[in-house]
């Protein structure tokens, strides 16, 4: 039960969050981080062993297909960082710099998925008379 984990961290994060920022609200930054480090050290073999899963799977396909999944995989690795370093701005209160990072985020994703894109439209092209 690996989410009793992360959560059990979450809400103690939280708790002591709350007592610090009371004498030292600059700390509560820092705690945030330790906390979010925690919990992706508690993920990191789920996410390994999903990526080991999705690599495997490519191997056994075609060409294009393999081209596409690992596109897929960074994909959503971007999209977690992404909001990974959102939210990290939002609770140090700097909500410029975190829409900033999620536009990033989203230009970046849409330009890995120019491939992705133009092969369907190719694909749709070809079954339209």
């Amino acid at each position: 039960m690996e989410i009793v984990k992360i959560i059990g961290i979450a809400i103690c994060a939280v708790v002591v969050i709350i007592i610090i920022k009371q004498y030292k609200p600059e700390f509560a930054v820092y705690i945030s981080l330790i906390a979010t480090a925690l919990i992706l050290c508690l993920l990191l073999d789920k996410i390994s062993g999903i990526v080991n899963l999705l690599t495997n799977l490519a191997s056994k396909m075609n060409g294009t297909s393999q081209e596409f999944l690992k596109i897929l995989l960074k994909i959503t690795g971007i999209a977690f960082l992404t909001e990974f370093a959102v939210s990290i701005c939002k609770d140090a209160g700097e909500n410029a710099i975190s829409s900033k990072v999620d536009l990033g985020g989203k230009v970046i994703i849409v330009t890995l998925s120019i491939p992705i894109i133009s092969s369907m439209l190719e694909t749709v092209l070809k079954i339209l008379p």
